[in-house]
């Protein structure tokens, strides 16, 4: 595992912002692990006492509703930090987070990074705008899920998915999602996701490669997206 000071992946969040001698410091006090996909990061209801840099891999976040059905809010990559909110907020999580595929992380204590969130006006600054985000996104996804229809929402995933992982040698989404995974996604029954994939793949608007999607007709994905799918 490489010293904190040599990780490219550091300059992708706001720990770009440290000094040499914060991130020196840092380096000294973090731990780096690897999960294995369908391992747990931590749980709903437990306390996170730091903050997670993803190295590499994938994971999802989610949140249990009442009648326990999973959520996923968002899914997090290389470059991203995670635990901002429980550590600044000093509540047990909100969330779960579940590898995808197989990752590297490195955890750094929480009270790391309160002396550097009180010392570095710079690194506050960019950890609020990263919550302001968050914050941004979760607006969105009410509205979505009050007012788009699981179709619509479908579509828009498919886009998003395209956008944030981009694709593999064979033109596929570089993410593999489980059907169930895409249900919690877009907040619908498992079978109903399975049949609104399986009316893309007959309309020639998405293939399967193995376990990944290919977009065979993106523009076909955005009029849905946007409500015009009564013309497809």
């Amino acid at each position: 595992m490489s010293k904190c000071e040599q990780c490219i992946v550091r300059q992708f969040t706001s720990l770009k912002h440290l000094s040499k001698e914060e991130v020196v410091r840092m380096s000294k006090c973090k731990t780096s692990k690897i999960i294995k996909k369908g391992d747990v990061l931590f749980e709903e209801g437990t306390p996170i006492n730091g903050i997670f840099c993803i190295k590499d891999g994938v994971c999802k976040v989610s949140k249990m509703s009442e009648n326990g059905r999973n959520q996923i809010i968002s899914l997090i990559q290389r470059g991203d930090l995670l635990g901002e909110r429980s550590l600044i907020s000093d509540e047990v999580s909100n969330l779960s987070a579940v590898a995808l595929n197989d990752m590297e992380v490195c955890f750094i204590p929480k009270e790391e990074i309160i002396r550097d969130l009180q010392r570095n006006n710079a690194f506050s600054m960019s950890v609020l705008r990263d919550l302001a985000t968050s914050l941004k996104n979760a607006d969105n996804l009410i509205v979505d899920m009050a007012q788009k229809t699981v179709k619509q929402r479908l579509a828009e995933t498919l886009l998003y998915l395209h956008t944030k992982f981009d694709t593999n040698s064979e033109g596929a989404i570089d993410i593999q999602l489980s059907r169930e995974d895409f249900s919690n996604i877009i907040g619908t029954a498992t079978e109903s996701a399975i049949r609104l994939l399986s009316e893309f793949k007959k309309k020639k608007i998405i293939a399967f490669k193995g376990k990944n999607i290919m977009i065979l007709d993106s523009a076909s994905l955005e009029k849905i997206a946007q409500g015009f799918h009564n013309l497809l």
